[in-house]
């Protein structure tokens, strides 16, 4: 029987906390960073990515259509649910904690006590959509050009 692999799954290889490549992402605050660890996200299959969030730092409101887990690696993730902030509703998971969000929820994240870590596993492709067009960066980056 021939096996078929996903990709970045086809050969034993690992990737060290130092060989993380972090960078910018259109749709996050620009201080946030996103590094793509296994697969594609912009394409139909696992994915493995880690978003890195510095002190302060807020995700609007916003959803994604595919069913994610985040893992918490570092720091606290305070995330909320629903259509608008809400500072009240914020719930903190701690390293090594396991959130499950399906897809289609509208949530939010707050580096509240300082950056935070989390690892996120999906099937792609990668999707985010603000719940209020104006929290988008994509939008604000394309009316300055």
């Amino acid at each position: 029987m021939l096996r078929t692999h996903q990709r970045d799954q086809d050969r034993f290889h690992f990737i060290r906390p130092e060989d993380v490549e972090w960078r910018p992402f259109p749709a996050f605050p620009p201080e946030a960073r996103l590094a793509v660890l296994v697969g594609d996200p912009t394409q139909a299959g696992p994915y493995v990515i880690r978003v890195k969030l510095p002190a302060g730092v807020r995700m609007a409101p916003h959803r994604h259509p595919e069913d994610r887990l985040y893992t918490v690696i570092s720091g606290v993730f305070h995330i909320g649910l629903g259509e608008r902030f809400d500072p009240d509703s914020l719930q903190a998971f701690g390293p090594g904690s396991v959130v499950v969000l399906p897809g289609g929820q509208s949530h939010f994240h707050w580096a509240k006590d300082g950056d935070y870590v989390t690892q996120v596993t999906a099937l792609g492709p990668l999707g985010l959509d603000y719940v209020e067009a104006f929290d988008d960066p994509r939008r604000r980056h394309a009316g300055a050009t």
